[in-house]
């Protein structure tokens, strides 16, 4: 049966509500409340701005600042029929001006009066005037047009697009609302990732297509302190999060009662079993998701729901990334494509209506990202996903890691995660981090980072080589008070990097 469109799965759904809920609250952004009815006429002022300064482009600019016009503009963008790149206001200038050129984009809307595109057309849409209801919308829309692109950082340093479609969009909704998850109208829901990441899509969309009220959180702000502020202060009942902002939270667990929450979404990172379990005890009503995906597969792709009562399926101490979304299916093959049976690993392949098409305009990326394969008499076009996974007899997918994250060291293959568990096994769940740098003789070497302020370094090298062989011990090992995390609230391994190349030179 083919899957709704992406009006009948989005557009319709969301404007629904706003006419059956206009006095409810939509969003509480920075301490203020706002009502689907300020949503709508926020959507409709910009939607006629759009209309006067890029009626014959489909790519528009959107600074992505945290207030009711920037989620306004995502909406008014879609019902025009064309696609948002969101640009992060605190991102090198240079950075965005390269999106900006690599899309050619012309017209960029921006809430804040901030001169960052002087060359461009800039629409401030906080100083846009409401003149008329402008919610109706095209029968019909071009389910293969772009709804969004995000760039996210590419291997040669130059930022790659990752462009997901309006079927994307849709059959990702359809996929989420088969696992279980039930939002309505009286839930008040977390938004704590930035609109260039894409969880902030699941984030902010599932809740309004529900009715429900989505709660932010300012750029300016710490943000796990200030989430935890929300969670108690709010009473939120939905969210998902990063496993690093819980490890933030984590000396603080005992005094943590979230009784009002019915759903918490562990995701955007392995999530340790360890630190999950500790977590539930905070949240003691809720039903606890651990969701997997890469960008490319619209957000999520596979999931799995903790057991409190039993024990939960882990490798390395990682949970299961669990089975696979509705409108997603999946092999697991070897160097040469060749599929592999349950029980060995190999590359995690996607394919399905959630799936991207490619990569914006790079040829060559796209050419390394898919191939195609021909299973019973049906050829389906699959996309690389880059971890190393296996499809356990119950069908239930184990995460190794990244491909990526292995390492020849001394000519044997090494597995990062492996000696990361065995650390936080020994220090009891901190996080760490192994990292592989280049010593003066050009052989790799294994760099150990550890989340915490100090230790006995000699005790845990020691414990690592009653676990490892010698190969697979680490030669440097730093101890750090707090991991820093990263815009999309992962540890920020570019910053771990740096301190270790300090440290070899």
């Amino acid at each position: 049966m083919q899957n709704k469109s992406f009006n009948e799965q989005v557009l319709a759904p969301f404007l629904s509500g706003i006419y059956t809920f206009a006095d409810r609250n939509a969003f509480f952004i920075n301490g203020s409340f706002y009502t689907y009815k300020q949503l709508a006429d926020s959507i409709s002022k910009i939607r006629i701005s759009l209309k006067e300064v890029a009626s014959t482009t489909i790519y528009i600019g959107l600074v992505a600042n945290d207030d009711i016009e920037t989620y306004a503009s995502i909406f008014a963008i879609w019902l025009e029929g064309k696609c948002y790149i969101p640009l992060h206001p605190h991102q090198p200038l240079a950075r965005l001006n390269e999106i900006v050129e690599e899309m050619d984009i012309t017209v960029i809307l921006n809430s804040l009066p901030a001169p960052l595109f002087p060359q461009k057309q800039v629409v401030n849409t906080s100083l846009l005037t409401y003149v008329k209801n402008m919610l109706g919308f095209e029968s019909e829309q071009n389910q293969e047009m772009p709804a969004y692109i995000l760039f996210t950082s590419g291997s040669t340093g130059k930022p790659k697009g990752v462009i997901i479609t309006r079927k994307n969009v849709a059959a990702f909704v359809d996929s989420f609302n088969d696992c279980g998850i039930v939002i309505t109208k009286e839930d008040r829901c977390l938004q704590c990732f930035d609109l260039t990441f894409d969880v902030s899509v699941q984030s902010f969309l599932v809740p309004l297509l529900n009715s429900a009220c989505v709660y932010t959180v300012p750029h300016d702000q710490i943000k796990y302190t200030y989430v935890s502020d929300l969670w108690e202060d709010q009473q939120l009942t939905f969210g998902a999060i990063a496993p690093s902002m819980l490890r933030f939270l984590r000396p603080y667990f005992e005094e943590i009662n979230l009784p009002a929450m019915k759903y918490c979404i562990l995701t955007a990172e392995a999530s340790p079993l360890d630190l999950i379990e500790e977590w539930s005890a905070c949240i003691p009503n809720a039903r606890i998701y651990n969701f997997y995906g890469p960008t490319e597969a619209t957000i999520y792709c596979a999931w799995c729901e903790i057991n409190r009562n039993k024990s939960n399926k882990s490798m390395n101490g990682m949970l299961s990334i669990g089975r696979l979304m509705k409108n997603v299916q999946a092999i697991i093959v070897d160097e040469n494509k060749n599929i592999l049976p349950p029980g060995e690993k190999g590359e995690l392949c996607v394919t399905g209506d959630q799936i991207f098409s490619g990569y914006w305009n790079d040829a060559e990326k796209n050419a390394q990202a898919f191939f195609e394969k021909e299973i019973g008499e049906t050829i389906r076009k699959y996309y690389k996903t880059g971890d190393l996974c296996y499809f356990d007899d119950d069908g239930m997918l184990m995460l190794y890691g990244r491909l990526d994250s292995q390492a020849k060291i001394q000519g044997y293959r090494v597995e990062l995660g492996e000696i990361e568990f065995h650390t936080r096994e020994f220090l009891n769940g901190n996080n760490a981090v192994v990292l592989v740098f280049a010593n003066k003789s050009g052989n790799n070497e294994l760099a150990l980072f550890v989340e915490k302020e100090k230790s006995n370094k000699n005790e845990l090298v020691g414990y690592l080589k009653s676990k490892l062989p010698a190969y697979m011990i680490p030669t440097k090992v730093f101890f750090e008070k707090e991991f820093s995390l990263n815009t999309n609230s992962k540890v920020d391994k570019i910053k771990l990097k740096e301190k270790l190349e300090i440290s070899v030179n």
